[in-house]
């Protein structure tokens, strides 16, 4: 793929030239701070800063300035995301839009402004600002015709097909390696599905059914060059971060300091942010004073363990924040709903067989859009 783009690159002349982003959308604008407790349920998404749910805080039905779809908001941070959509946003985000570039330049242009801001220039001690987005330089691909030079648009336009085109044919080869298309459920994950509303169902705390390890090593990220062993990526180190499941990096360090050595499936909940994930692979983790709650079970597996997590996010999200966390403490006493068989035992085979129903069901979505996708992007190359 990377011969490929820049093939693609070299035949249509490009050269790669600075622009400041009021020379492309004019002056940015920025929403207007709408406080939790004024914020009424509604439709729209209001962005705010940070990287879950794409910045969405809130869905909110207030009278506040809507934004245009086809635009980028960059938050505090810097971060820059697509919109294609209609939203609210507040004083903290900047947006910026112009009514003549594609859907596909857009993105192009919001992956050259992360490229941009993330070069160590905003962090929480100096914030990025509405003005700061008016003299923000990024580096865009420029023609020179008739002796003008101008920014190759059909080029970056060619460039994301390419790199689209690249994306769903990986996707396509992966499906049909692990016979995911394969997704026709069988007469009991229907009935499986079918019987969630009339499930027996029973109240258990996490720590009846859940098992708290111990002698987790917990690092300083600041430790990770003295105890590497290797330049090998080797195992994930987990941080208390939304994206990426909150995998930092990949590194090779000391045995010493390897969690889950023997790849048993497991639960991590971050306790400052309530996000919870699944992994069954040896890891590493950042220190956090034990915010990480660690959790096994002799009768996890990688189904019922996404079971588990869907029973426990239903709880804490709407039980804890940043400002009332999610602590061992408070985890072990935390009541979750799971179904049942008798003797109220909880029933381990269903979890696992709703699991694989629902696997289906999103697998078949996803292939019926990419069957889309994949003709779409054929037409750009006829």
């Amino acid at each position: 793929m990377q011969i490929q783009l820049e093939q693609l690159e070299k035949d249509s002349g490009i050269e790669w030239q600075e622009y400041r982003l009021d020379e492309l959308f004019g002056k940015a604008t920025r929403g207007r701070r709408l406080k939790s407790v004024d914020r009424v349920d509604g439709e729209l998404p209001f962005v705010t800063a940070g990287e879950k749910d794409m910045g969405i805080s809130a869905w909110i039905g207030n009278d506040v300035h809507v934004f245009k779809k086809n635009t980028i908001t960059i938050d505090m941070f810097g971060s820059a995301k697509y919109r294609g959509y209609q939203y609210g946003a507040d004083d903290h985000v900047a947006v910026v839009h112009s009514e003549k570039l594609s859907r596909l330049v857009v993105l192009f242009l919001a992956a050259a402004i992360n490229k941009s801001s993330h070069a160590g220039q905003f962090d929480y001690s100096r914030n990025f600002y509405a003005g700061d987005a008016d003299e923000l330089k990024i580096q865009l691909p420029t023609v020179t015709q008739n002796g003008k030079q101008q920014i190759a648009y059909n080029f970056i336009e060619k460039f994301i097909a390419t790199l689209n085109a690249e994306r769903i044919a990986t996707l396509n080869a992966y499906l049909e390696a692990t016979g995911l298309k394969n997704y026709a459920l069988t007469s009991e994950e229907q009935t499986a599905l079918d019987g969630l509303d009339i499930a027996a169902w029973g109240t258990f705390k996490i720590e009846e059914v859940l098992v708290w390890q111990k002698n987790i090593s917990e690092l300083n990220p600041l430790h990770l060059d003295a105890l590497t062993v290797s330049a090998a990526k080797k195992y994930p180190f987990y941080g208390q971060a939304t994206s990426n499941n909150g995998i930092i990096e990949y590194r090779h360090l000391r045995d010493e300091v390897l969690n889950n050595a023997l790849s048993k499936p497991t639960i991590l909940i971050h306790s400052n942010n309530q996000n919870t994930v699944y992994l069954d692979t040896p890891f590493y983790l950042k220190d956090g004073h034990g915010a990480t709650t660690v959790l096994q079970s002799k009768d996890l597996n990688k189904m019922t363990a996404h079971f588990f997590i869907g029973s426990i996010k239903k709880v804490i999200l709407q039980k804890y924040s940043y400002n009332a966390k999610a602590t061992k403490i408070e985890l072990k006493n935390t009541e979750i709903n799971l179904p049942v068989k008798t003797g109220h035992r909880p029933d381990y085979e269903y979890m696992a067989l709703v699991i694989t129903a629902m696997q289906k069901v999103v697998i078949k979505n996803l292939v019926d859009s990419l069957d889309v996708q994949i003709e779409k992007t054929a037409e750009i190359f006829r």
